[in-house]
């Protein structure tokens, strides 16, 4: 109840993963410690605190909610949707008959227990380096770069491997909020210096884990690798057209089965707990891309991807109870138990997730595929000198994807007969920005690389954030971790879940045509396709993705290790 009460709050509050994140952590260890306060071996996270009751199972319940309720009121006082927020912590509170007005913290009585708890995980908060009091910003950050101008072709960059802010005309949050100042304010640079959970420390840098920089653009190792992964992106773009006649096999029959940080996978030929075959489902590769970059984008109006992974940890949870064991083995446990135990490794996790992806984002301040494509595109042709426009810092040409604009393909009747004017500019095949179903102009089409645009509302387009790692990449694979070792198996219940995009339901343009049922046999399977979601929304490079995967896979294995010790009552309070 708790758990969900707190999502309904983050789908009301303004989008910022790692806050969020923080705040899904910080009520797990809440609720973790006042469960832990009954039982004779486990230690708490915060306090250690041990009582003893007559009725274990209602005085847990009371102190469990009066801690929750207490670090949710304080989180969300001053959020935006804060009076719907409080209102339902109230109503949480009102359904199970417990006072909202208790604030004892005196004495053994489950109120003072959870209040005491929750003092102590407010008071954690203030001083873990996040600068919650002063709203979670980072005074010392300028981007180097001037803002790019969203509705304006091209792009100026004092630096092409730094983070690029955005202007918009029009710019809405994620969750439909507006925002007055057009211009965007990066979010969390100082996040590497928040105390984390089974991570190291951050050190002076803010970096608890280093994995080396991105490809960087001028470097003579990782130069040619840059230019790819803009192509790559380029590329995805080009494949979010519905009018495509190219139809692929979406099943776990064919997707899925990755080494960790690849996409190499081929799939599984039997699902591992029925043994029985995989169905293949067919579907129009447009219709496929676009269903998937939108139910990863976790807006508007989500839980963000940290919070995603506790609505998918939720409705697992559902379908394995009451057939309960923590780890896959043992005895059953109660529902109780189970979520309390699996909120702190879960939402451990995620916290460290977090924390590491944006210590990276703050250490190396890496550009956005936009920024990357309109700039390499201004700048020219890489491929061949004697050709026009040629830069050696330039896109690299492909036939069919990026093409110089010529006298010849301008001509009537030519491939980019709607660029005239513009011969010796990059054209790329890409998708050239939302339709409506009354619109005949196609989805892909040719366009100046200097317009380019990624599959995002035009009121939002790129996170107010550098790009290297992937939060979502690094979220989703160190849940991915954490729901494999707690349930024992990395299989979905039944060997598969699945999430069907109805026609017509995209919120970005019209589509999908068809219906389009995203499915996964693992949570890893799960975590890919998230990481992968962004490519095609034209939100990261691959470097991104594939590095948040395997820090995120540290991550998530780190926070289980710890999380089991606190379970065993082995380890330390923190400080």
């Amino acid at each position: 109840m708790w758990d969900e009460a707190l999502l309904n709050a983050i789908r009301r509050a303004l989008p910022n993963p790692p806050v969020h994140a923080r705040n899904l952590f910080h009520l797990s260890v809440a609720m973790w410690d006042a469960w832990a306060a009954y039982d004779p071996r486990a230690n708490g996270y915060l306090t250690n605190q041990k009582v003893t009751a007559q009725d274990v199972t209602s005085e847990r319940d009371e102190a469990i909610s009066y801690a929750a309720y207490s670090v949710l009121e304080s989180r969300f006082k001053k959020a935006v949707g804060s009076s719907d927020s409080l209102l339902q912590f109230d109503e949480v509170m009102e359904s199970l008959c417990y006072p909202t007005d208790n604030q004892s913290t005196s004495g053994d009585s489950p109120a003072a227990v959870g209040n005491r708890i929750a003092g102590a995980v407010l008071a954690y908060g203030l001083n873990d380096g996040s600068n919650e009091a002063g709203g979670y910003a980072d005074p010392s950050y300028h981007p180097v770069n001037p803002p790019l101008v969203v509705k304006k072709p091209g792009t100026k960059l004092s630096d092409p491997n730094r983070w690029q802010p955005l202007q918009l005309e029009h710019m809405i949050s994620q969750n439909g909020i507006p925002v007055t100042n057009g211009t965007q304010q990066a979010i969390g640079p100082q996040w590497g210096h928040v105390k984390g959970f089974g991570i190291p420390d951050g050190g002076a840098e803010g970096v608890p884990m280093d994995p080396g920089p991105p490809p960087r653009l001028g470097d003579p190792v990782t130069d040619q690798q840059y230019k790819e992964q803009a192509v790559d992106v380029i590329r995805a773009s080009s494949q979010l057209d519905p009018a495509s006649a190219v139809m692929i096999d979406i099943s776990p029959a064919s997707r899925g089965d990755n080494a960790l940080g690849t996409n190499d996978g081929h799939g599984r030929s039997l699902n591992a707990v029925t043994g029985q075959p995989y169905l293949p489902e067919i579907v129009n590769q447009g219709d496929f891309t676009r269903a998937l970059a939108e139910f990863w984008a976790d807006g508007p109006k989500s839980e963000t991807p940290p919070g995603h992974w506790n609505v998918i940890a939720n409705a697992v949870s559902d379908q394995l109870g009451p057939n309960l064991r923590i780890g896959g083995k043992g005895v059953p446990v109660d529902r109780l138990e189970w979520d309390v135990k699996l909120y702190l490794a879960l939402n451990g996790a995620v916290h460290d997730a977090a924390i590491v992806a944006w210590g990276l984002k703050g250490e190396y301040d890496s550009i956005r595929p936009i920024s990357m494509i309109r700039y390499l595109g201004g700048l020219g042709q890489s491929t061949d000198p004697r050709l026009p426009s040629y830069n050696a810092e330039g896109l690299p040409l492909v036939p069919g994807l990026i093409e110089l604009i010529t006298a010849e393909t301008t001509r009537t009747g030519g491939p980019l007969a709607a660029l005239r004017g513009h011969e010796g500019e990059v054209a790329i095949r890409a998708w050239s920005g939302p339709k409506d179903t009354r619109s005949d102009a196609p989805a892909v089409t040719w366009i100046r690389a200097i317009q380019w645009i990624p599959y995002q509302a035009p009121t939002f387009v790129t996170p107010s954030f550098p790009g290297y790692v992937s939060g979502h990449s690094t979220f989703s694979r160190a849940a991915a971790e954490v729901m494999t070792a707690f349930t024992g198996s990395q299989f979905f219940p039944g060997g598969l879940s699945e999430w069907t995009t109805r026609a017509g339901t995209l919120k970005v343009e019209a589509g999908p045509t068809t219906d389009v049922a995203l499915e996964w046999a693992t949570y890893y399977d799960a975590a890919d396709q998230a990481g992968l979601s962004r490519i095609y929304g034209g939100i990261h490079i691959a470097a991104d993705d594939f590095t948040g995967r395997r820090v995120g896979s540290e991550c998530g294995k780190a926070a289980w290790a710890l999380a089991q010790r606190y379970y065993a009552g082995q380890a330390a309070a923190a400080s």
